[in-house]
């Protein structure tokens, strides 16, 4: 059943948490980061985002890059902005828009877990991003941001979540550009969702899969050198956000086309029933919309041959029957002639890199299901590339966890 280990978390002061809040490392680029980190000296992008305070074309695996990160954040942590908590706690987090509320603890979850498959899996991770966020916790001594995991709802911890956010006042709060309200409470008994979370068979991750495996390699490497059993020292855990089933939000995660022939182009039109429709909306279950030429078009999926988990996916659909067959696109993690982009771009993002010469051909994407991913995790298979896009994301630097 599934650990939860409260922590001495680091928190920004009350007056500073704008100016240390930022957004995740993996949803902006370098230049991105740049730019929003520009006159804030103390933003946590410093030290997610450490190259952007080195010289412009510094690989993002040179030794500099992480030596950068862990001074970022040694003067983070000693400059008086943020303070640890003196006792071990739990927290609550908490997402919020006029459309949409989710509410999660904020604890720290365990490598062991992990490794025996309590805590489940649906993506394929790549080694070189697993050295990289295993070089930066490595040399920071720290799990710098949390991973997203989900959980089938239980009454029993939201009612505890609720008696605290309708008794107290946030610790913390932060709205983000997106306009997304970010709130932060620490729960006065952490014993109680100890409790709680240890009836929960599975965690599942949502987002972050690659700080996961970091972490348990972390865990690992470690144990080897000082000899500790597992479960003993702070690295055998790492910072999650932990959120029901029921409020997950995934949106849609689209595809763009960046080179195709005339001749690829004829082929989908003709293998598939393809019909022009007036907009961008957005597809239904076992349908994608196509945007070619100023026209938007709705296309429906072959069923699947399988009937397994993975195989009824609609981003598996695409692949199997539309990518690889007609565009030649066999490895879309790797190949130079996809690119994807989040649903919290949407349909107009689309149309903007088509109409700019910047892609061929746009696909729309029905967003996958939570219960699909539950379902794909519990029979321990992996769905394909870029099937989920959650929103909103959680931010950096709220709590952060060392050891």
């Amino acid at each position: 059943m599934a650990i939860i280990h409260a922590f001495r978390g680091w928190l920004p002061k009350t007056e500073h948490s704008d100016e240390i809040v930022c957004p995740p490392y993996d949803v902006i680029s370098t230049a991105e980061a740049a730019e929003l980190a520009q006159g804030k000296p103390n933003s946590y992008l410093h030290v997610i985002r450490p190259e952007i305070d080195l010289p412009e074309g510094t690989r993002f695996d040179d030794d500099a890059v992480y030596e950068m990160g862990a001074n970022r954040l040694q003067q983070l942590l000693g400059s008086g902005l943020m303070e640890q908590d003196s006792t071990p706690s739990v927290y609550l987090y908490r997402m919020s828009t006029s459309e949409h509320t989710q509410t999660g603890l904020f604890a720290c979850a365990s490598v062991q877990d992990y490794d025996a498959d309590i805590i489940l899996k649906h993506e394929l991770t790549r080694p070189d991003k697993e050295d990289d966020r295993t070089r930066h916790i490595l040399t920071q001594k720290a799990h710098a941001e949390p991973v997203m995991l989900t959980y089938k709802d239980d009454e029993g911890i939201t009612a505890l979540m609720d008696e605290i956010t309708d008794m107290h006042l946030p610790l913390l709060s932060h709205k983000s550009e997106d306009g997304v309200l970010h709130e932060i409470w620490r729960a006065p008994k952490s014993a109680d969702f100890v409790e709680r979370f240890s009836a929960i068979r599975n965690l599942y991750v949502a987002d972050g899969h690659h700080r996961c495996k970091s972490a348990s390699r972390v865990s690992e490497a470690l144990r080897k050198a000082d000899g500790s059993h597992p479960g003993e020292a702070e690295y055998d855990y790492f910072p999650v956000v932990l959120f029901p089933m029921t409020q997950m939000r995934i949106l849609p995660y689209n595809r763009v086309i960046l080179e195709a022939s005339d001749e690829q182009i004829q082929e989908l039109f003709t293998r598939f029933d393809v019909k022009a429709t007036g907009h961008g909306e957005e597809p239904g279950d076992g349908h994608i919309s196509l945007y070619l030429e100023d026209r938007w078009y709705r296309m429906k999926l072959p069923e699947p041959e399988q009937q397994d988990a993975v195989s009824r996916l609609d981003v598996a659909r695409l692949q199997s029957y539309v990518l690889e067959p007609v565009f030649g696109i066999q490895n879309p993690r790797t190949d130079s002639r996809i690119a994807f982009v989040g649903g919290s771009r949407g349909t107009a993002e689309l149309e903007k890199r088509v109409r700019t010469g910047k892609a061929k051909l746009a696909i729309s994407m029905a967003p996958t299901k939570i219960e699909e991913l539950v379902e794909v995790s519990d029979e321990h298979q992996l769905m394909p590339p870029k099937s989920t896009w959650f929103e909103p994301k959680i931010r950096s630097g709220f709590v952060v966890h060392t050891f």
